[in-house]
């Protein structure tokens, strides 16, 4: 068993992050481009995706919103923007169906069926919510859009939810910016993280406790977290500068929710039983043998490329491509040139 640490070590305490700037994709062009579908078929598809434009795309948005909110905490002050109350209106909307449509009482052995009547109501009404938030001009987007936003709650078929769905939610993000619903500044993407990623966590969290549903693809106690996974990299974010609360912290039982790395650790606690080192090894081995917030936001960086990014059962069902470019053949082969790709945790570039 390889040292659950170990992508948390060797990282430079010197290492200085000059932020890439997000590219930008008329709403004029959006014409010329295919919708996102089903690409990842096979490992190989996975390799080629790393070498695409929307794998730098998605590597540059990640690292901007982690950057946005180092020394920032819960709860977000600030005023959100127009585009980032629209969305929140949106996920409100998708809560209120939650209420509207309660699990069936029937004795069901995995996931409660009432969760697929949710889903349906959100195919039948997705051009209705989008048109709400991508009003005038923008409207054009809501076909490139879509097909993330329905792939960003859960499977209805396996009613199941896991990473792969929290990673469709941040690339249905990511293609908001690209075309500049959301402008690429620190304020914005800080809104993003602390305003819109929040209560799309509080969202799935309310699917998955009232209709039972699977963590797919879990790795049971090896694994960092059954469902998700992009929390503990803004979380840890938010910690990495300050030295009041070390990493250990996360041990305690009572976190004050000051931080989205103590929320999800106080949401393991919730649903999982037994002694933390038990049901949450990696979480455990990362509070005992990382010594600082820093590596703990580096390390999961590679965490997420190799056990999220990097796995074909987890990443298969994204859909890419138009607004998320397939566009590996028109750049090099994935066997030629993986390694001189970008790393997620390397991103140096500096900004034009």
């Amino acid at each position: 068993m390889r040292d659950p640490t170990s992508l948390f070590k060797n990282i430079s305490m010197a290492e200085t992050v000059v932020l890439s700037q997000l590219r930008r994709i008329p709403l004029s062009e959006l014409g010329k481009l295919g919708v996102p579908g089903s690409k990842i078929k096979t490992d190989a598809d996975v390799l080629a995706w790393k070498t695409t434009q929307s794998y730098r795309d998605y590597a540059v948005f990640l690292r901007r919103l982690n950057e946005s909110v180092v020394g920032q905490f819960l709860p977000c002050t600030s005023t959100p923007s127009q585009a980032v109350t629209k969305t929140l209106e949106l996920l409100n909307t998708l809560d209120r169906w939650i209420d509207e449509i309660p699990p069936l009482q029937s004795p069901q052995r995995f996931g409660n069926l009432a969760f697929r009547t949710w889903g349906a109501r959100l195919e039948e009404r997705a051009d209705e919510v989008l048109s709400l938030l991508l009003t005038g001009d923008f409207s054009a987007a809501i076909p490139h859009v879509k097909p993330l936003l329905l792939t960003s709650f859960g499977s209805f078929t396996r009613m199941d939810y896991g990473t792969g769905h929290e990673t469709s939610f941040a690339l249905f993000l990511l293609a908001l910016m690209l075309v500049r619903l959301y402008e690429p500044t620190v304020e914005e993407e800080r809104s993003l993280v602390l305003h819109v990623f929040v209560r799309y966590l509080e969202v799935c969290w309310k699917l998955q406790d009232t209709y039972r549903l699977e963590p797919a693809g879990s790795h049971g106690v090896w694994g960092l977290d059954d469902s998700s996974f992009l929390g503990y990299i803004f979380g840890s974010a938010e910690l990495r500068e300050q030295t009041e609360l070390p990493v250990a912290a996360v041990l305690q039982q009572d976190l004050s929710l000051t931080n989205l790395y103590f929320m999800m650790i106080t949401r393991v606690r919730q649903v999982k039983i037994g002694p933390f080192h038990e049901h949450s090894s990696q979480l455990h081995s990362i509070a005992v043998g990382v010594p600082n917030w820093k590596k703990v936001n580096s390390g999961l960086f590679k965490m997420y490329e190799a056990e999220v990014l990097g796995k074909r059962v987890v990443v298969q069902h994204l859909p890419l491509g138009g607004l998320l470019e397939w566009d590996y053949g028109a750049h090099t082969s994935a066997s030629d040139n993986i390694l001189a790709l970008p790393r997620l945790t390397h991103l140096h570039t500096q900004a034009p």
